[in-house]
């Protein structure tokens, strides 16, 4: 019987002494310094953007194909939004490229973005960009990520007190419009909600819809909104709560759970929402909760790079529900520590990386002012 124990437990040790030896992962230093947007960072990171609206090839256009005259060059197709590898990558550069402008009217390219967004958001090109849409079998193109950087777009140039801000937020408006329909003629009959960490995840979608909803005062996209959230996700805290343990997958650049709570957040009394948060994500109410930023290891395949993005989208919900209830404050440290592993490698050479993640970064540095 010895024999037979010794004969088990021997071969168990070795391997798990051979584990302890395999590097998963280069060590990486994280910066303990608040992540901040001022002038430099800003400079840093409009280059991305910058260069990528005007990049037309590669890309990647998404397209269902009725016949072969659905098939054109990506300029002709999407004249306003044809750069930065896809379409939605494309409006949420220009999106970045406002963001900033508003915020530090002295970027060093201030003039050349000032001339690009014109040339984009012209009302010739918007006015193809909505035909696009108007084509049988185009309704859902983008639906509901694109959808929802339009109206982002739309609200940043809105809130931005600039001449050529009422300029091109005119020229857009007749695509924020079809938008705006688009939501409200989707999400009555969406009966159940999307829970994954990339494009089609219906909380990103609905928060950033919340966003122009409020701010333009769209009271049918608001109330629409609200009763969404609430046939969706209302008694997600019933069910044992969300099993943030299973997050990242390999390829998520938003978190199913994250996403989900900042809605409910937004939408709640924090009264209530306080009640419905730590029965969804009980774990975060602890004061010395810790959540690890995703760790990439190769930033040039396009896919595994968007764990840089989930740490942005991490750090902004984190932020946000700190923001609704103040007494779990430690979350900001978190998305700090989120911040700060992601934000000093996504300038490089990488396109599969470069063409989205300055928005990203640019966005979740917004939410931490």
């Amino acid at each position: 019987m010895r024999r037979f124990i010794l004969f088990i437990l021997f071969p168990l040790v070795l391997l798990s002494g051979c584990k302890n030896e395999v590097k998963t992962e280069p060590t990486q230093v994280i910066a303990h310094v608040p992540p901040t947007l001022n002038l430099t960072e800003a400079n840093r990171l409009v280059k991305l953007p910058l260069e990528c609206i005007s990049i037309e090839y590669p890309n990647k256009l998404n397209q269902s194909l009725k016949d072969k005259s659905f098939i054109g060059e990506p300029r002709e197709l999407h004249p306003a939004f044809y750069g930065c590898y896809d379409w939605h990558s494309a409006v949420h550069g220009h999106w970045s490229l406002v963001s900033l402008l508003k915020q530090f009217p002295d970027l060093n390219e201030a003039d050349t973005i000032r001339e690009k967004l014109k040339a984009s958001l012209s009302e010739k090109n918007i006015a193809s960009e909505v035909a696009y849409f108007k084509i049988p079998g185009n309704a859902s193109f983008e639906r509901t990520y694109g959808w929802a950087w339009i109206l982002k777009l739309a609200e940043e140039l809105h809130t931005w007190d600039d001449p050529l801000a009422r300029d091109l937020e005119k020229n857009l408006q007749p695509l924020t419009d079809v938008m705006v329909q688009s939501y409200l003629d989707f999400l009555p009959k969406l009966n159940y909600p999307i829970r994954v960490g990339e494009h089609s995840n219906s909380a990103f979608g609905l928060s950033f819809a919340l966003d122009y909803a409020e701010t333009l005062n769209s009271t049918n996209l608001k109330e629409e909104i609200k009763r969404t959230v609430k046939r969706f996700y209302a008694n997600d805290n019933t069910m044992g709560g969300c099993p943030l343990e299973w997050e990242p997958s390999g390829f998520d650049f938003l978190s199913p759970c994250l996403e989900e709570a900042y809605l409910v957040s937004r939408i709640y009394e924090p009264a209530n929402f306080k009640i419905w948060f730590d029965a969804f994500l009980p774990q975060l109410t602890d004061p010395k909760f810790n959540l690890t930023p995703g760790k990439i290891l190769d930033r040039t395949d396009g896919k595994l790079v968007h764990l840089d993005g989930l740490n942005f989208s991490r750090a902004w919900c984190l932020y946000g529900i700190a923001e609704a209830l103040p007494e779990y404050a430690h979350l900001k440290e978190i998305g700090k520590e989120h911040i700060a592993y992601s934000l000093p490698n996504i300038v490089d050479d990488n396109y599969g990386g470069t063409h989205w993640l300055g928005s990203f970064a640019i966005y979740a540095l917004n939410k931490t002012k």
